[in-house]
């Protein structure tokens, strides 16, 4: 008798498909884009980002790089970009790519670091998928459906800054690294997710372009002040 498929099976397949896509963007690091699903991970070296937070693991991170680094502002900046790419970067690439995306939420997001202490991996605790409708995977386990891209576009900006506002707020506090700046940085990993992954994928650029600006937008609605005037003109 065949072993019974249950529905928590078939509810990884978006998520599997999802991250297969981003691995394969480059093949010799296939980490850098895709996420894990905490539920098949242990938690050496794996921290829930709300916990974080409170244990003092962004001030860690920056003590250590100050520690290596002859100037404090580029410590700063360093960790700022390994932060914001476990948000956004790795989020967003999704997003110019296919028109989909997890949630990268406070709550939701994990942060995985390797020997040296540095931020090799994310991983998430809840694996959906959203898809925009008229997506081929709308409907499947696994997915849940936003009526457009610009809807998605706000979902993942508002996810994405519950987590960024207060990664920035320590950061801030600790390192003393402007939060201007910092929101700077956050454009310049929309822009160059939207600028990059398009071509590593093959996928359309012109797409990838349009969905970078709708999330900028989103962002600045929020009153994060992430974009360049000419970022992402096409």
């Amino acid at each position: 008798m065949s072993e019974p498929v249950t529905l928590s099976r078939y509810a990884v397949a978006a998520f599997d498909r999802a991250c297969a896509r981003l691995q394969a963007l480059q093949p010799e690091h296939p980490r850098v884009y895709s996420v894990a699903a905490m539920a098949g991970q242990g938690k050496r070296r794996w921290w829930h980002v709300p916990h974080g937070l409170s244990e003092g693991r962004v001030e860690l991170m920056y003590r250590r790089h100050a520690a290596e680094m002859i100037n404090d502002e580029v410590a700063a900046e360093v960790v700022a970009t390994a932060l914001i790419h476990s948000v956004v970067g790795r989020s967003t690439a999704l997003f110019v790519m296919a028109a989909q995306t997890w949630d990268p939420g406070c709550d939701n997001l994990w942060i995985h670091h390797d020997n040296d202490g540095g931020i090799d991996w994310a991983g998430l605790s809840d694996t959906t998928i959203r898809v925009v409708d008229g997506d081929p995977e709308a409907g499947e386990p696994g997915t849940a459906t936003l009526p457009c891209e610009a809807a998605m576009a706000v979902w993942l900006a508002q996810r994405c800054a519950s987590a960024l506002i207060p990664l920035q707020s320590v950061l801030t506090r600790c390192s003393g690294l402007p939060a201007r700046r910092f929101w700077s940085l956050v454009g310049e990993s929309v822009v160059g997710a939207a600028t990059y992954v398009p071509d590593l994928a093959r996928a359309d650029s012109t797409a990838g372009a349009r969905r970078g600006q709708l999330l900028l937008g989103a962002f600045e609605e929020r009153g994060l002040p992430v974009r360049r005037t000419g970022c992402l003109q096409r």
